[in-house]
């Protein structure tokens, strides 16, 4: 079956084009925000290089955030366009797990995600280091999460840009030289989700069937004024 994922959730607008569990093409854009009409010509000229016609595809598999409101709100709205116009099945994806999913299988006791969500605050989930998840998707401070953290961690995401150093030094105020304590970076080209590895993670929820409902599938939101501002909006435009 081929499949495309898209994940509109950063900065980084990234597609992917997979027939069943190989990435065929995809393709990373840098945008300030992703719109509609960067969306389909980045999907046609994908397809077209690899030659394969939107009719072929057999399903669709979005990141749900957390995010960039608008950005997410026009990728999502885009893909449950195709479902609903095909009849072809989609599957969501929370953001921190692809960020996690790039850099599971490194040396560590576990994976720390941040993002930037502005305000002070990050986005932030804590895996395994198989990249299972094992907390709950948080919006709360970085003191908040790094009270959180044991043994080896190994950071991921954007907020890196901007909290590395807070992170160094609160690891040297915390461990005093306890080695059973680390924390270690994962390399800036994998601190954005790629859509190359959400579509690993898509294929396995196709292949067991696990769809999402379409009609209902909404954004990961964390922040509660985005809650509201989606809920009236969808109340308006007569979505439930």
């Amino acid at each position: 079956m081929y499949f495309l994922s898209f994940e509109t959730s950063t900065k980084i607008f990234s597609i992917a084009l997979s027939r069943d569990a190989k990435v065929l093409r995809y393709r990373n854009i840098k945008a300030a925000l992703v719109l509609e009409d960067a969306i389909l010509p980045a999907m046609d000229k994908l397809l077209g290089s690899a030659g394969i016609k939107f009719d072929q595809i057999g399903g669709f598999a979005i990141a749900l955030g957390p995010g960039s409101f608008t950005s997410l709100r026009v990728g999502l709205a885009t893909v449950k366009a195709f479902a609903a116009a095909t009849g072809k099945p989609v599957v969501g994806i929370p953001t921190p797990d692809i960020i996690a999913g790039a850099v599971h299988g490194i040396s560590c006791d576990e994976i720390c995600v941040i993002n930037d969500a502005r305000r002070n605050k990050v986005y932030a989930c804590l895996y395994g280091a198989d990249g299972r998840r094992k907390s709950d998707y948080a919006l709360a401070s970085l003191e908040d999460i790094l009270g959180k953290v044991r043994g080896t961690t190994l950071f991921t995401g954007d907020a890196l840009c901007m909290y590395r150093q807070n992170i160094e030094q609160a690891y040297r105020q915390r461990v005093r030289g306890n080695t059973a304590h680390k924390c270690l970076f994962a390399q800036e080209k994998y601190w954005y989700p790629q859509s190359k590895v959400m579509a690993g993670m898509a294929y396995e929820r196709f292949a067991r069937k696990q769809y999402d409902h379409a009609a209902s599938l909404v954004p990961l939101y964390l922040y509660a004024q985005d809650c509201q501002v989606s809920f009236k909006r969808n109340e308006k435009a007569g979505i439930r």
